[in-house]
């Protein structure tokens, strides 16, 4: 599925849609949402964690991280990483 088709998807599902793109060693830890939200990996390598208990998603590969969860993402790999994610759009 390329980068466009990816976006409607999303956006069809209820998902905003962004980009990270973190050097090697980016940690962002214990970020809580108060959202669901979809991660995909697209270069590189990341390590999630979620509630204690880690995952790391294969390029192309999706990761849920439910609301409210305590979580960190860790680009464990020795180049930058790239990875897509979104957020469950609220009704105001």
């Amino acid at each position: 599925m390329n980068l466009d088709q990816l976006k409607i998807s999303w956006n069809s599902r209820g998902y905003s849609f962004g980009v990270f793109k973190d050097p090697s060693g980016q940690v962002w830890a214990d970020f809580v949402h108060t959202t669901d939200e979809l991660v995909v990996l697209a270069e590189g390598e990341i390590e999630i964690e979620i509630e204690g208990k880690s995952q790391r998603p294969q390029i192309g590969e999706k990761a849920f991280i439910p609301a409210h969860a305590i979580h960190t993402d860790k680009n464990v790999g020795s180049v930058r990483n790239v990875w897509y994610y979104g957020f469950r759009k609220t009704e105001d």
